[in-house]
Parts: C-alpha cells; structure tokens; sequence
C-alpha cells in the first residue's frame, strides 16, 4: 500500500505521528483534561475543564451510598469511678484550682488519727510596706506578738532610717504561742541608700544591727542642647519624668517654656543624688534650673528655702523679680480680651477677660500667690472665686462647677482652687478668667507682676555659698 494511504488510514484510525519518530501514538493523549478553572475563563479550553468537573460530580452522586450517613466509630472503653478517682489524684490541674492531689490511705491499724496538726517551728516573710501602712501594723497583721512589734519598730526608727513605700521586708517568725501570735526572730530591711537594718532576737529581747555603706551624695549636673524639644531633649539626656517636669515648672515662672525657647539653647540642671560604691542610685529633688538664651538671654535659678516657705529664685539673688502669671487651667484660649458679641445675651458687649476650653470637671489652679476675697455665687458668672495679689493686681475665675477654697483663706501659686463648669450664663463647660490692675479689667495675656522679697540680707552670704557649690558640680553628661 503507498505509504500516503497508509497515512491517511492511521490518521482516520485517531493516531498520530510523532515527530523523529517513526511510532504513533491516541490522540486522546494531547486533551488536557487537567484544567484551571481560574485561568482563561469561558474559553473552549475553560469550558472543557467545567465538563469535566461537571461530569465528575455528577459520577461520584451516582455511586455514593444513599443516604448520605457518618460512619460508625467503635465504643470507647469507659473509666469506671475508682479509675477516675486515680488519675484525678495523679493529675494536675486539680491544684491549680486550689484542691489537693494525692491517694488517700483508708484507715487500719497501721495508720492513726491525729487529735490536732503539728504548727510550723518558723515561718518566713517576704511583705512589701504599703502607702500609708507602719512597720508595727505590719508585723502584726502578720503573726507577730504586739510587744515584739512594737520594740522592732522603736529599735528601727531609733536608727534614723526611713521606711519608704514598697521597701521589702524580710520577717522571721518563730514558734506559734497560746495566744497565736509568734515572737519576732529576725525582721530585715533597706531603710535608705546605704543603710541596711537588721533586728534579731538575743535571748529574750530583740537586738538592733546597722550595716552603712559609703554613700556619695554629690549632686549631678546635666546639661544639653534643646533640639526639637524641651523636654524630650531632657528625657534623652537621662534626666527623670519628675526631674523633667520640675525643671519645666521652674522656668514656667519668668518665661513661656514652649515658645520663648529655641532649639539651638541650651538647658542646664542640677539634681540631688546618691550613689554607694556598689552602683545603688538614689536621685534626689532639682536643686538648679537655667537655660541659656540665644535671643533672650540666661535664666538661672535656684531652689530656696526661707520662713518656711520655699520657691525658684534667681542665682544672682535679686529679692525683687517679674514673673508671669501662671495659666489657671490646661486648655486652649477659646475667646480673646475685647469687644464681642455675647454668645447668649446677642448683643455686644466687652469681654473683660479670656475664655479657656476645658472639659467639665478640669482642674483650675491659682495664677499666682493671693487671698480669697470672693468664693461663691456671683450672677451671671455662675459660681466664682476672686483672688487679690501683690501689686494691686487681683484675678477672677467664673462659670465653675465647684469651689475648693474659702474665703480669706490664703493659696499659693498652682493651687487647687475649683473645677471648671458651667454656671451662670454659659453655653457649655469653660473657664472665663479676668485680671485686675487698680480695680480695671485688663487682658490677661502677658501680665506680669512683682514678687515678695524671698531673700533675707542676713542669709545673703549663705546663699552665695550655696550658688557656689552648685556652680562647682561638674557635668559627667554632656
């Protein structure tokens, strides 16, 4: 037969040549009956793919049983009780629920009852000092006798030590008497940097033992650039959140520490601190706050204490200073000094003083040191408190919710004085506050006034030497 006839026949038979070969082989091969059915969607080649998913289905319905059942699982040996009471005596969660573990041994003759439980010979305490909480409290709400407790807190506070909050104590007891209190054997305690105290039992009294170690009390000296901010620039130069916080306040009263700083000035503190030769820490109040001016010049100051009465004054010592008056609450100036229309009466009228936004309930502090002269109801603006100030200046906060301060009562600058709210006529919670000169309502913003002499001429040359010390600190941080 000629080979194109034979090729036509195999052809027609469904084979094909594949090629450098000279064997055939099914067409049906070359179907891909493997189909992505994401890819190519309703093409031929797609379509095929469904048919055959379809078809499949369809075959799998057919041959599966009727109707549709689980299949069935074998029986589980059941635990009977004695069985589950072992491995609940051998497990462990009981315990974390406060039961006990552990077999119980029926009674025979090999095991006795017993008419009452052994107490322990000594028990041992590790208890933390609350808030508030003494020593002698303490160890008797512990188990210890009322005599015993007492003594140990004379012997201690003999010592000079403080027991701060939270300071951890070690506490020994000893055997439980008639009464079921039991004797101190040994209470030991960190009463202060470099001071370990440590009460045992000689006998039948109690003993006081100290232990002091060397402690360097030099001050630290911090100092630093202000960058894109005053307080982070103190954060990341080591300073404390509280050392941070007091340095802020300080210069708060001669300048305004977020717009009259610039980020190339450079702040200078000093702070009081401890330090044992084993590295113990200890950091103490802020002694010295300044800050160096590019466009303003310097401002020093230091922390002093005279009459009884301690405050910021400046280094050189002056007893006459200007000084800002603080802000009364923390929130933004919502309404300015000056002639406006009044929210609710709608006509206009002057405005006598500043309006701050504050939530109702916000803190209001005095603005600078004063005598109340008013605390009460005062018309229209609602609940009021009037303060008078040196210099003939005197200071009103209006529209509160509620008063802290009586009148003729005296209150120091940043002092609780009331809350914000809104009394009187008022659209909503805010605090209106108002600064006389003379007995005339003048704007708030920028008020400055005299200070009190808080340096004695007696007490100058102290003062100088304790300027001098504190310039002397060198600056282990730069």
């Amino acid at each position: 037969m000629p080979a194109h006839l034979r090729t036509r026949r195999g052809l027609a038979a469904g084979t094909a040549t594949v090629p450098g070969f000279g064997r055939r082989r099914p067409r049906w091969r070359d179907i891909d009956l493997i189909v992505d059915l994401s890819d190519d969607m309703f093409t031929r080649r797609w379509w095929r793919g469904f048919a055959t998913l379809t078809g499949l289905c369809v075959a799998v319905a057919l041959i599966a049983p009727q109707p549709f059942e689980p299949l069935p699982a074998m029986a589980t040996d059941r635990v009977g009780a004695s069985e589950a009471a072992e491995f609940r005596e051998a497990a462990i969660a009981p315990i974390a629920r406060g039961s006990g573990t552990g077999g119980r041994m029926a009674a025979n003759r090999l095991v006795q009852p017993l008419l009452r439980a052994p107490d322990r010979p000594a028990i041992e305490l590790f208890v933390r000092l609350g808030s508030g909480d003494t020593l002698d409290r303490l160890l008797a709400r512990n188990s210890a006798n009322y005599a015993d407790a007492s003594e140990a807190a004379r012997l201690i506070a003999s010592a000079g030590g403080r027991i701060a909050p939270g300071t951890t104590i070690d506490i020994r007891l000893g055997p439980k008497q008639p009464g079921g209190t039991r004797p101190i054997q040994r209470v030991a305690l960190r009463a202060g940097i470099g001071l370990d105290l440590l009460v045992g039992r000689s006998g039948d009294r109690l003993s006081l033992e100290t232990k002091r170690t060397a402690v360097d009390r030099t001050p630290l000296r911090i100092r630093g650039r202000v960058g894109d901010g005053l307080y982070w620039a103190l954060r990341s130069a080591g300073v404390s959140p509280q050392a941070a916080s007091d340095y802020l306040r300080a210069l708060a009263t001669r300048i305004d520490v977020g717009s009259d700083v610039g980020p190339n000035d450079r702040f200078d503190l000093v702070i009081a601190n401890a330090r044992t030769a084993g590295g113990e820490s200890r950091e103490g109040p802020l002694l010295y706050a300044a800050v160096d001016r590019l466009g303003g010049g310097a401002i020093r100051l230091v922390k002093w204490t005279a009459a009884g009465r301690t405050e910021w004054v400046d280094a050189q010592g002056e007893r006459q200073r200007q000084s800002a008056l603080a802000w009364p609450v923390a929130g933004r100036i919502t309404s300015g000094f000056g002639l406006r229309v009044h929210p609710i009466l709608r006509f206009a009228r002057m405005h006598r003083g500043i309006d701050f936004g504050a939530p109702s309930g916000a803190p209001i502090v005095a603005a600078a040191d004063g005598q109340v002269i008013r605390s009460g109801w005062a018309g229209g603006y609602g609940r009021q408190i009037r303060l008078a100030h040196d210099g003939g200046l005197s200071t009103s906060y209006s529209h509160l919710s509620r008063l802290v301060v009586e009148e003729g009562s005296f209150v120091r600058q940043g002092q609780l004085i009331g809350y914000v709210g809104s009394s009187g006529l008022s659209t909503g919670p805010h605090l209106h506050y108002e600064v006389y000169r003379g007995g005339v309502a003048i704007n708030p913003v920028g008020v400055r006034f005299a200070g009190a002499a808080v340096i004695d001429p007696r007490e100058q040359d102290r003062f100088k030497a304790h300027v001098a010390r504190l310039m002397a600190v060198g600056s282990p941080r730069g």
